[in-house]
């Protein structure tokens, strides 16, 4: 039996769940470990964010990670685009696909921009596997900043978002 996966919108809670991400296993993609005033500042973000919505991923009543989507110019039209991060002791169950996929649908209800965008790095196994099992069509390598000022190489994944 599969234990229900729900998306929460993001809270106060999500800066404990910020904390618990931002460890070197979870962050060698993504820039390396944040100090203290960026996990802050990250987590106001998040709960200020508009042109999208960051959630939490519950399992079984537990916070098991986060996703979320955002505007953004892309090749001259805006799209959307998602991140997502399981916690380790929750990873290996599909949770990733499951909460990207339920990310898509929300998107897809809530904005006009026809898709949803992934630029995981090129090098990120896990994170390009999680695209390719929601569906993604890989449009090619991109030249990518994350975080800013820190250029990657990136594969860039779409999902088209039905309205």
């Amino acid at each position: 039996m599969t234990i229900p996966l729900t998306l929460a919108p993001w809270s106060e809670q999500g800066l404990d769940l910020l904390h618990r991400q931002n460890t070197p296993e979870l962050t060698e993609h993504l820039g390396g470990v944040e100090s203290e005033e960026q996990v802050r500042r990250r987590h106001e973000r998040y709960l200020a964010l508009t042109g999208g919505q960051m959630f939490l991923l519950l399992q079984g009543g537990e916070i098991a990670g986060s996703v979320g989507y955002w505007t953004h110019a892309w090749e001259g039209q805006d799209v959307y685009e998602t991140g997502y991060a399981v916690l380790p002791g929750f990873q290996g169950r599909g949770l990733a696909v499951r909460a990207l996929l339920l990310c898509a649908e929300r998107a897809g209800r809530e904005g006009t921009p026809p898709w949803l965008h992934a630029f995981p790095s090129v090098h990120h196994d896990a994170s390009n596997t999680v695209c390719r099992k929601a569906g993604f069509e890989l449009v090619g390598e991109v030249g990518f900043e994350y975080p800013p000022g820190n250029p990657i190489r990136s594969n860039n994944w779409r999902l088209p978002l039905a309205g």
